[in-house]
């Protein structure tokens, strides 16, 4: 079940409409009525999320249908179950928002984030930028691409292999426990720099066009993650959970870990797991 080049287009055309009607239009300009918190004090939800989802998931039925569609909103709020990818024929995964808290406080760096999966595998993943109107995007097989609405396309590529030491990468050290953090930021010492934008939207679009070494998940949550690991892949990248098992869409425990290559992969890796694991 592949998707067709008319329906790829359709659901970045969509996104980007729904980006300038329903999230955009709300940007630096909602109340605090309009902000809410889900599972604590700094996951927010913004009339714009919610909104922009509705409608994401109602244009998606019409591009995919029989799709199952899992919105972020819609399991937060219990109304979809994240079960339902596992069963699946084809799924659309939807983050209307994604970086809600930067989102809602003002800061450039969110996006939209969509993933297709048929029978458990990602198909095809839209990084897409609100503010830039720009994308990046992949089909599994097809290679990851940078696109614009004027037709600017060209190759996303993961950054050449380096040594540790002089490794840059992205991690959200405030979901990780106060053990793990500790440990992570002994790790931290070995290489160059780190970071976190608060958005894995543009984290995986960094990975993806060469502006970082890797990533490192604090969860599994398919949309946040699901596009972005398709894309690296597809981009160069080495795409394993960081217990080196296989990365799937419908895995809900551990951590993914992305790099530019296996041997990255694994000098990363065996750090990493003491920081995270503790042994």
């Amino acid at each position: 079940m592949t998707l067709t080049t008319t329906q790829i287009d359709a659901l970045i055309a969509e996104t980007r409409r729904v980006a300038k009607e329903e999230i955009l239009p709300w940007y630096r300009k909602l109340d605090d009525s309009e902000i809410d918190t889900k599972a604590h004090a700094q996951d927010l939800v913004t009339k714009a999320d919610k909104a922009s989802e509705r409608e994401l998931t109602r244009v998606g039925r019409d591009i995919l249908p029989g799709a199952v569609i899992v919105g972020e909103e819609a399991v937060s709020d219990g109304s979809v179950k994240l079960d339902v990818l596992k069963g699946a024929d084809q799924a659309l995964i939807i983050d209307p928002i994604d970086g809600t808290w930067n989102y809602a406080n003002g800061i450039n760096t969110f996006g939209v984030i969509l993933a297709v999966v048929e029978k458990g595998e990602t198909v095809f993943g839209l990084l897409y930028d609100p503010l830039g109107d720009d994308w990046v995007m992949a089909e599994r097989g097809g290679g990851a691409v940078f696109g614009t609405p004027a037709g600017d396309v060209r190759p996303a590529k993961a950054r050449a292999p380096r040594q540790i030491n002089e490794m840059t990468g992205y991690w959200p050290p405030a979901i990780f426990n106060a053990e793990q953090r500790s440990r992570m930021y002994d790790f931290a010492k070995v290489i160059d720099r780190h970071s976190s934008l608060r958005c894995a939207c543009h984290e995986h679009r960094l990975f993806a066009q060469g502006g970082a070494d890797f990533l490192l998940t604090a969860n599994l949550n398919p949309w946040d993650h699901a596009a972005g690991a398709l894309i690296a892949r597809e981009a160069g990248g080495y795409v394993r959970m960081l217990d080196g098992e296989a990365y799937a869409p419908t895995l809900t425990d551990g951590n993914l870990l992305i790099a530019p290559d296996a041997d990255s992969w694994r000098a990363l890796a065996d750090p990493l797991r003491m920081a995270v694991f503790g042994a």
